[in-house]
C-alpha cells in the first residue's frame, strides 16, 4: 500500500486529495494544518494523525522515515497556500518521499533550479497538479489540434470567478504569498493553452488590478486574449446573479466544453503519478516562468485586438 502525508488539510483543496488518496487504495498517515477545523479527516481518514504545529508534524514524518518500510511515508501530497510549497516540497524530499504539489508548484521560477537540484541529489521526485491535462474533452481539443499542426489559432479566455471580501484579507489576496490573480487562479488555464498551443513568444500585460489581470500572448500555434478576474462585475449579464463564476475559452470562434467532468480529475491525477507518469518539474515551469513575468511586466496600450472585457472595464 502507498502512504501518504498531507500538509494544508484544513484548506479548500484538500478534501480532492483526500478523496484520491483513498480512491487510489492509498493510505494517509499524518497530516497537517495551522487550522483544527479539519472534521473532513472523519470522512476519509480518521485514524491520520494530525499536528497544528509544522514542526511535530516534521519530527513524526523523520520518525516514520527511521521506522519499518510498510510504516514509512511514500508521497506527501502539499495542499498548502502557495508560498510555502517549496519548503514542503523539500520536507517531503528530505524524508525519502515524492512530492505531489497543488498549483502552482512554486512562485519563483528559480526555485525549479533548487529543486532539481534537490531531486538529483536525494533521488526522489516532485509531481504536480495539472488537472486541465486530464481532462477528456481537452485530451480530445489536444489531438485535434496536433492534427491541425500547420494552422494558426485565434483564441480567448475568460475566467470570472467572483470572491467575498475576506478574499483579500487572506494570504489568497497577498501577492506575495499567491503570486496575484495571474499565479493563484490562471497557472492551470495557461499551462493548459502552453500544452495545447506551444510556448509563449510573446506576452503582454494591458490592465493589472488588485482583482483583474489580462491581456495578449502569442503562443506558437495561436493568438490568445486573456483575462481573469475575482469580479463579479466582470461576469456576463446572462449569468450575473445566478452564478459565481464563469469559464469560457473560445478557439476559432468555437465554445470549448468542459465545464462538466472535474470530480474526478485529482484521482486521475494520482492514478497517472503512481504509474509513473504523473507532471513533474519541466511541466510546470513553462507556466511558472510565464505567469512569474506577467506578475513583474508593465501595462502596455493595447494594441490592435484586445479582450473585450478590458475595453469595456478600461
Amino acid at each position: 500500500m502507498t502512504n501518504f502525508a498531507l500538509t494544508g488539510v484544513a484548506g479548500y483543496i484538500a478534501p480532492r486529495h483526500l478523496q484520491a488518496i483513498r480512491d487510489t487504495g492509498s493510505q494517509l498517515l499524518a497530516a497537517t494544518d495551522p487550522h483544527d477545523s479539519v472534521g473532513i479527516l472523519d470522512q476519509y481518514f480518521p485514524q491520520s494523525a494530525f499536528f497544528t504545529e509544522f514542526e511535530r508534524f516534521d519530527r513524526h514524518l523523520e520518525l516514520l522515515r527511521r521506522g519499518p518500510e510498510e510504516g514509512r511515508v511514500h508521497y506527501v501530497s502539499v495542499c498548502s497556500p502557495n508560498h510555502l510549497h517549496d519548503a514542503h516540497i523539500r520536507l517531503a524530499l528530505r524524508i525519502g518521499a515524492d512530492a505531489l504539489c497543488e498549483k502552482p508548484l512554486v512562485l519563483h521560477p528559480h526555485n525549479l533550479d533548487a529543486l532539481e537540484d534537490l531531486e538529483r541529489e536525494l533521488g526522489n521526485h516532485v509531481y504536480t497538479v495539472l488537472q486541465l491535462r486530464v481532462h477528456p474533452a481537452l485530451v480530445a481539443l489536444r489531438e485535434k489540434i496536433l492534427r491541425e499542426r500547420g494552422r494558426r489559432h485565434s483564441v480567448r479566455l475568460t475566467y470570472v470567478t467572483s470572491r467575498g471580501n475576506w478574499y483579500r484579507y487572506s494570504w489568497k489576496g497577498d501577492v506575495e504569498k499567491s503570486g496575484g490573480v495571474a499565479t493563484n487562479i490562471g497557472v492551470h488555464f495557461f499551462d493548459m493553452l502552453i500544452w495545447l498551443f506551444g510556448g509563449v513568444q510573446r506576452a503582454s500585460v494591458h490592465i493589472s488590478e488588485s482583482e483583474r489581470i489580462g491581456g495578449t500572448m502569442e503562443l506558437e500555434h495561436a493568438d490568445v486574449q486573456w483575462l481573469l478576474s475575482l469580479d463579479q462585475d466582470d461576469l456576463p449579464e446572462s449569468v450575473r446573479g445566478l452564478q459565481p463564476t464563469y469559464r469560457s475559452i473560445t478557439v476559432d470562434g468555437e465554445e470549448v466544453e468542459f465545464s462538466g467532468g472535474f470530480r474526478d480529475l485529482h484521482t486521475r491525477i494520482y492514478e497517472e503519478t503512481l504509474a509513473g507518469r504523473g507532471f513533474g518539474i519541466q511541466d510546470a515551469r513553462p507556466a511558472i516562468e510565464l505567469v512569474h513575468q506577467l506578475r513583474h511586466m508593465p501595462m502596455s496600450a493595447p494594441l490592435g485586438d484586445t479582450h473585450p472585457l478590458i475595453h469595456a472595464r478600461s
